[in-house]
């Protein structure tokens, strides 16, 4: 008799975003005639740059004669995007070969799927956390710790010597908190990762919203190349949500066992991954073209806007929050002490928006609530005036 995997009993029976899909549409059902704007999934409104679309019409027109014509490409990606990435990253002061860089279908996937390569080791997450993380470690049986996260340390855990893992997941700047870590902060997790020979999963999917001096790769960091695999993404940054690609940087010095992970990576890549297509690659490439980047700053300075319109709501209301400079995310304190599925519903019945609860992303984030910027001018400055109205009443 064929068995299942039986770790997929320890995890939820809903996955979060699912949850408070199912809860949307049980209150659209009720009410038809509510208007309710969505600010709790993190999928970007505008459309792709017209630089991208421009690259991807050629592409497509390239794919339609025999002569240039595009079958199966590399599995770890095309050169010309590999070294427009490695061109980008020099921009940071970070030089990589084109070799250490794989495209993805996003880092979502990657997140997950670079566990193939490690073995069935200790996981050392912070709560509140990007539930794709616990979730892929549960799937494969991985004992889990948490390091809390809270108002106290400003979100941003720092390494507990009590506190050891084999495998050690950050993201900044964080989803959900929006909170980002400054260079001495990555240079303890680094050194401590360094020190335990621990493998830093480091998520840098909205490193393009960093506006302060933060780094935003962890490889701007002394020692991060024999510790750190870096994932990224081209959703939040050019509007790839819909049409899926990222890239994973694993350094060539990264060595456990004396195995390199890079070789390990390439080698899993080739045998389950066949490669992003020719014509989204292309579309990527044009994000690190002088339009392209032009195009792209413009779009994320739309978003920050509406992370600033958020923000100064919050303010006017004198409630806490983090997140919205360097992010698009704003995690915030709920009022009046809701618990976060209670504000939920409050503001979903009373303002007819739609967030995401803390508790959903672990036990530090009860209490706490995340708003994204990901949609119009429009529909969040009346987000805005409705959850101002609501709030300044109660």
């Amino acid at each position: 008799m064929a068995t299942i995997n039986q770790n997929y009993w320890n995890l939820k029976e809903s996955y979060l975003f699912s949850e408070i899909a199912s809860r949307v549409l049980s209150y659209q059902k009720a009410h038809p005639d509510a208007h309710i704007i969505r600010m709790g999934i993190g999928d970007v409104t505008l459309p792709l740059p017209p630089a991208v679309i421009d690259a991807m019409h050629k592409a497509v027109e390239e794919m339609g004669h025999a002569e240039t014509f595009h079958g199966y490409g590399p599995e770890q990606g095309y050169h010309f995007l590999r070294q427009a990435i490695g061109d980008y990253y020099k921009q940071k002061g970070v030089c990589l070969l084109p070799e250490e860089i794989f495209i993805s279908d996003g880092a979502k996937s990657d997140l997950g799927n670079i566990l193939d390569i490690l073995g069935d080791n200790s996981v050392l997450v912070t709560d509140p956390v990007y539930p794709v993380y616990v979730d892929t470690n549960k799937m494969s049986g991985r004992s889990i710790s948490y390091a809390q996260a809270n108002q106290q340390n400003h979100f941003l855990p720092m390494p507990d010597p009590h506190l050891t893992a084999d495998i050690i997941y950050l993201c900044s700047p964080n989803n959900p908190t929006g909170a980002a870590y400054s260079r001495q902060q990555l240079k303890e997790w680094v050194d401590f990762a360094n020190q335990n020979d621990s493998v830093l999963l480091f998520d840098a999917a909205y490193e393009a919203f960093v506006t302060e001096d933060l780094p935003r790769s962890i490889y701007e960091i002394e020692g991060a190349k024999t510790c750190a695999i870096e994932f990224c993404s081209f959703s939040k940054t050019a509007g790839f949500t819909g049409t899926r690609c990222g890239y994973t940087v694993v350094p060539l010095e990264l060595v456990r066992q004396e195995t390199s992970l890079n070789k390990l990576w390439l080698r899993r890549q080739t045998t389950k991954f066949n490669g992003v297509p020719y014509i989204v690659q292309r579309g990527a490439a044009a994000v690190f073209s002088p339009e392209g980047q032009e195009q792209v700053k413009h779009n994320i300075d739309y978003y920050r806007h509406n992370a600033q319109m958020i923000t100064d709501t919050l303010d006017k209301l004198g409630i806490w929050y983090t997140g919205g400079k360097n992010s698009p995310y704003i995690w915030l304190k709920c009022p009046h002490d809701m618990d976060s599925w209670t504000f939920f519903d409050f503001l979903l019945e009373n303002a007819h928006v739609v967030g995401t609860p803390g508790e959903g992303f672990g036990s530090c984030g009860e209490g706490y609530f995340r708003l994204t910027a990901f949609s119009s001018h429009e529909m969040t400055r009346t987000a805005m005036d409705r959850f101002y109205a609501i709030l300044r009443q109660k």
